[in-house]
């Protein structure tokens, strides 16, 4: 709050900015002033008002030349562009990093003579809404944890899946308890492994489709069955770890404090 003094002293300017009344009507200029400074603090256009009687103060400032009005003038629109323009930019390379990696994929995993061609052939509209979506599509369908879907049919119906019991073991055996499970996305960790995994599939799956359909001749078929092979073989490895780890917990058990031999 800024000091306020007694009428009688009158060795310094004194102003009544407000509608306070008493021996709060006259304050002192400079005290005022810094309080204002405090409550700007550096934005000389902002709104001050009274703490008590919440009246406006009539800030006023000398008369600007032209050269300075100029300059102070577009330094405000400056200031308030600002903000447009660095989120304007962040959007557009955003959009323009998305383009350039669904270009990308689309010459990894259908060939780079044959992405070339098609994207040459196609509607310069329809490659500017189309391959943003990419990496989009791809984080989303990242997101579907179908995993979880099947083990919990699993957990479900184990009883009645003999064939699977016999080849993992304790699947589908009782547990005494019920363990509390961590949320997909409770940590940044998980949100930035499901972004690199999405952004890196189409590479894994061409390398996977590579390595286990040579046989295939067209690209785009090979890739299609890599990701299918290597979704389906990563789903198989999560669903069994999460298993484990699931029995782990709930067979967890809390021991008996130690009794300390008396000396």
């Amino acid at each position: 709050n800024y000091q306020q003094v007694n009428e009688d002293d009158r060795t310094a300017e004194w102003v009544r900015p407000c509608r306070c009344r008493g021996s709060t009507k006259w304050v002192h200029q400079a005290c005022l002033q810094r309080w204002v400074d405090e409550k700007q603090r550096g934005n000389s256009t902002a709104r001050v008002a009274c703490p008590q009687c919440n009246a406006e103060y009539l800030i006023v400032f000398p008369k600007l030349g032209p050269v300075v009005y100029v300059l102070d003038l577009a330094d405000r629109l400056i200031s308030k562009a600002g903000p447009f323009a660095a989120a304007g930019i962040m959007v557009g390379s955003i959009y323009w990093t998305a383009v350039t990696y669904g270009a990308v994929t689309v010459m990894q995993v259908v060939g780079h003579k044959e992405g070339l061609d098609v994207m040459e052939r196609a509607d310069p509209l329809f490659l500017l809404i189309g391959l943003p979506t990419i990496p989009v599509m791809l984080i989303l369908g990242k997101m579907i944890r179908w995993e979880d879907y099947v083990l919990r049919l699993w957990r479900k119906y184990s009883n009645k899946l003999q064939i699977l019991n016999s080849i993992f073991p304790r699947i589908g055996c009782p547990v005494p308890r019920i363990p509390a499970e961590a949320s997909p996305l409770a940590d940044h960790v998980s949100a930035t492994r499901i972004l690199c995994g999405a952004l890196v599939f189409p590479t894994i799956a061409t390398i996977v489709g590579k390595l286990m359909f040579s046989s295939v001749n067209s690209n785009l078929q090979r890739t299609i069955l890599g990701g299918i092979a290597f979704v389906a073989i990563k789903g198989a490895f999560k669903v069994y770890f999460k298993q484990q780890q699931y029995l782990r917990q709930a067979h967890r058990k809390i021991l008996d404090f130690p009794e300390q031999e008396e000396a």
